[in-house]
Order: structure tokens, then sequence, then C-alpha cells
């Protein structure tokens, strides 16, 4: 039974000996490791403070971006629909240049075939005329062949100049 009981100086020794250790400890050691643990703890409350202020700054941010977002499309949509209007006109002004240009071109042809046309009936008129005359000289000549006709016409000529 002496392994089960302790004696009495082996406890007077061993309470001593744990009493000068808390002292020890407690004045050389226990401080410094609870100044680290409280440093820690406080460093570790720090970072979930920064966290979350982190967090809260990313849904602003991210609030932000989407209002950025949403303007850059309405501003989009309407980049997209000032060009539309754009191209839309000037489609417009060049169908309205080319019909006015058209309408040009074809007033310039029927002027150019008015022209050409009356160009062409004043050359009929001049070769009628220059056919009508190698006609009637040709019928002159037949008609003043003979001495006969010639009298006779010349007769005929100065009757009527003494009428008039």
């Amino acid at each position: 039974m002496k392994l089960i009981t302790p004696d009495l100086g082996l406890l007077f020794w061993t309470g001593l000996v744990f009493v000068f250790l808390m002292i020890i400890l407690t004045k050389f050691i226990w401080k410094p490791i609870l100044s680290s643990v409280n440093a820690r703890e406080q460093k570790i409350t720090d970072a979930l403070e920064l966290a979350e202020k982190t967090k809260a700054e990313m849904h602003a941010l991210q609030a932000a971006n989407e209002n950025l977002l949403k303007e850059a499309r309405a501003e989009r949509d309407a980049i997209v629909k000032d060009a539309k209007e754009v191209a839309t006109g000037m489609v417009e002004k060049a169908k309205a240049d080319a019909k006015a240009e058209a309408n040009k071109i074809v007033e310039s042809a029927r002027a150019t075939i008015n022209t050409e046309k009356t160009a062409a009936i004043a050359e009929l008129k001049n070769q009628v005329a220059a056919i009508s005359l190698e006609i009637a000289e040709k019928i002159i000549r037949g008609e003043l062949s003979s001495d006969e006709k010639q009298k006779a016409l010349a007769e005929k000529m100065a009757g009527d100049i003494n009428l008039n």
C-alpha cells in the first residue's frame, strides 16, 4: 500500500515545487504567453472586422459597377440608335440624290433628243429643198431645151409681169 499512499515529505516537496513553479511561470512565462494570445486574438478580431468592411465595400463596388454597366448599356443603345438614324438618313439622302440625278439625266437626254430631232428635221428639210431644186432644175432644163418653149415661157412671164 505504500505505492498508493504517498509519503508526507513527498507531498510537501511536490507542493512546494508546484507553488515555486507556478510563481516562476506566472511571473516570467504566463504574462508573455497571455499577451501574445491576446495580441493574436486582437489581430484575428481586426482581420474579421477588416474582412467585413471589405465585404461591405465589395457590395458597394458591385452596386456601383452594376450602375455603370446599366449606364454603359443605355449609352450604347443610344449610340446604336443614333447610328441607325444617321445611316437611314444617309440612305434616304443617297436615294433622293440618285433620283434627282436620274431625273436630271432623263431631262438632259430629252433635251438632247429634241435637239437631235430638230437638227434631223432641219437636215431633212435641207435635203428635200436640195432635191426639189435639182428636180426643178431638171424639169426647167427639159422645158427650156427647145427655143419655142423658151419663147413661150418668156411671153407668159412677160404677161404676168404686166398684170401685176
